[in-house]
């Protein structure tokens, strides 16, 4: 029989694909086939028993169980002892997510749900525990349900949803702190199943097959025949899904063009980030942006926007003096803080990610034009060639010459052919 998994889709509503979160109900009776999640769920159990398969991982289920699915995550149903009856809450995590770090972070000490619910993604909720959860379940249900009859454009439904979904995260972690709320444990081993949330979390990166053997320690034919046997997509294809999955937050949530997108988010070029959307969404990326782009102003909640303000502003002004303790002055936090935002939006660090930036508009005027080595240097940013030699050597490994060389030889190679 066949092992292909079907891929859930990113978004919590068929109906409206801006919105926040949706809720549904759901009994199996028979065990099921993998599914791959690309959006963030949580199941509750009300009935039933049977066994969850996790990321490799069985984990016991009963009622009162709460498991946390996060995007790129492989789970089936392995075993139904009796009947279960479970809710769905499916919800927008990045957005999520973003609330916590900006505004709900008010001692800037480390916020590690993610990490808990990664680590430990099933809980046992009992008594008072299991009542307030379902509460805040079926209170999420409500407002789902005012959305689907018209009040979607309310400003206070998605400040009262996201509040929701935050007090839903810390309760998680809350009582699989307690000690007898947690049943299952950490993963001891890295099993292929990871390779989907290592593709994700690194999607900035220029990931290749070779890349991934070295990490998984698997032969680059036996992951590309996972993925497909998993999917039923190309390694290429697989991460088209996913780039495009995490395009969609910054078109709702900054006014960042295609072409800096593209570079930020791994792309080939803007025409890539536009055919890949299109073909993937069914509607061009500027379209889907004005389209759903309200999510962020129904929520009318400024600093969930920072993360994407700090990348963008980051990027816009790569050529100036920057520094770690300049751009945290300008938006009032701590380098801890904007370091641990630019882990999690594009996978680098302050010093990293202004490198990457720099390297890559050097890069285009190498390619594109005469100007000198020497002056590119500085008008990307760097005060010595040696600077910027090293740092461009990291990125495209190769010197600045050497690029401009090949990029040469690409022209007249394409010329000729034409």
């Amino acid at each position: 029989m066949s092992r292909t998994v079907q891929i859930q889709p990113w978004y919590c509503s068929h109906l409206d694909q801006g919105t926040l979160c949706g809720f549904d109900r759901e009994v199996i009776e028979a065990p099921t086939q993998p599914l791959l999640h690309q959006g963030a769920r949580f199941l509750f159990i009300n009935k039933g028993e049977g066994v969850l398969r996790l990321q490799n991982t069985d984990y016991p289920l009963r009622p009162g169980a709460l498991v946390a699915i996060l995007p790129w995550q492989l789970s089936e149903m392995v075993q139904v002892d009796s009947p279960l009856a479970y809710f769905i809450l499916r919800y927008q995590l990045d957005t999520v997510n973003g609330v916590i770090k900006s505004i709900c972070n008010v001692r800037s000490e480390p916020v590690r749900l993610l990490e808990e619910m990664e680590n430990s993604p099933v809980i046992y909720c009992q008594g008072r525990d299991a009542d307030r959860i379902q509460q805040l379940l079926l209170t999420l249900q409500a407002e789902t349900q005012r959305g689907e009859g018209g009040e979607a454009d309310s400003p206070s439904r998605g400040i009262y949803e996201i509040s929701l979904l935050v007090q839903l995260m810390v309760l998680f972690q809350r009582i699989g702190m307690a000690g007898d709320g947690r049943f299952g444990h950490p993963r001891q081993e890295v099993d292929k199943s990871e390779i989907f949330r290592y593709l994700y979390t690194h999607l900035s990166e220029k990931i290749t097959l070779k890349s991934l053997s070295g990490i998984f320690y698997l032969s680059e034919s036996a992951i590309r025949l996972y993925i497909r046997e998993m999917t039923g997509l190309s390694f290429f294809d697989l991460l088209g899904e996913m780039r495009v999955a995490k395009t969609i937050n910054f078109l709702l949530y900054t006014d960042l063009t295609l072409e800096e997108l593209a570079q930020i988010l791994g792309y080939v070029d803007a025409s890539h980030i536009s055919k890949v959307f299109a073909a993937r969404m069914g509607m061009r990326a500027g379209e889907y942006r004005r389209t759903y782009q309200k999510a962020g102003e129904i929520c009318k909640i400024k600093e969930s926007r920072l993360a994407y303000d700090v990348v963008a502003w980051i990027y816009r002004n790569h050529t100036e003096p920057l520094t770690v303790h300049l751009v945290a002055e300008r938006f009032g936090i701590t380098t801890e803080e904007l370091h641990k935002i630019l882990l999690y939006q594009v996978e680098k660090n302050f010093e990293s990610f202004l490198n990457y930036v720099r390297v890559l508009h050097a890069s285009q005027l190498l390619a594109e034009t005469d100007t000198t080595i020497t002056a590119i240097a500085m008008e990307v940013g760097y005060n010595t060639v040696k600077s910027f030699t090293r740092n461009f050597l990291r990125f495209q490994v190769m010197t600045p010459s050497r690029y401009r060389e090949l990029a040469a030889r690409a022209r007249r190679e394409t010329a000729d052919k034409g």
